[in-house]
């Protein structure tokens, strides 16, 4: 691993934290999970990962690390949702449960568990832009889909009309879980986000 490999954490209120861990590190990152603000202040990205939206919100609040969240995004931090997290990271939910807040970050409207529940879960192979070479095998669990974005977002792939992957300045967001197919190519593109920031940073 690379000495000026980037520090990224893995909000572990709940979900996929452990397969992140392993997918972030296998992409030449330095992970770690982050439950509370100042575990948050010490990571250059952060990733936001599957689970239930409203309770990963909740937990946010309860541990006091919805505000410092919201405050780094919008000032730049790279952030990285896939699934719950993808609903996390948009500006509007078109159907939000009672209580359910948002990070925000992605000028987007997203649908919950859009593509089923459980026992309608699937895998499709994806093209997805930025991303070289064969399809991205992307993992659907209750997943959402984005309804529609803004100006500033662009479209990374779709899967039957439907957009599944989004980009709007650091910030990604995937409806599917790249993380439990063992092919790392997502969250390289993330850590290279990550890079690239640390990078502007400095200068």
């Amino acid at each position: 691993m690379s000495r000026e490999a980037p520090v990224i954490g893995v909000l572990a209120l709940q979900g996929d934290v452990r397969e992140h861990l392993i997918a972030l590190a296998a992409a030449d990152a330095v992970a770690r999970p982050v439950r509370r603000p100042e575990e948050l202040a010490d990571v250059d990205g952060l990733v936001i990962p599957g689970g239930e939206s409203t309770t990963i919100s909740k937990l946010a609040v309860l541990f006091g690390v919805m505000e410092p969240l919201r405050a780094r995004v919008r000032a730049g931090m790279p952030v990285y949702g896939t699934c719950a997290g993808m609903i996390l990271l948009a500006d509007k939910i078109l159907d939000p449960r009672s209580g359910q807040e948002t990070v925000g970050g992605i000028d987007m409207i997203v649908r919950r568990n859009a593509f089923g529940r459980q026992n309608e879960s699937f895998e499709a192979a994806l093209d997805v832009t930025g991303i070289a070479g064969d399809p991205v095998e992307g993992v659907f669990i209750r997943a959402p889909w984005v309804e529609s974005v803004g100006a500033e977002t662009e479209v990374l792939a779709a899967h039957e009309g439907h957009i599944v992957a989004v980009r709007q300045g650091n910030a990604l967001a995937t409806s599917f879980h790249p993380e439990l197919t063992g092919d790392h190519r997502v969250h390289a593109l993330f850590v290279d986000m990550v890079r690239a920031n640390r990078v502007a940073d400095s200068l």
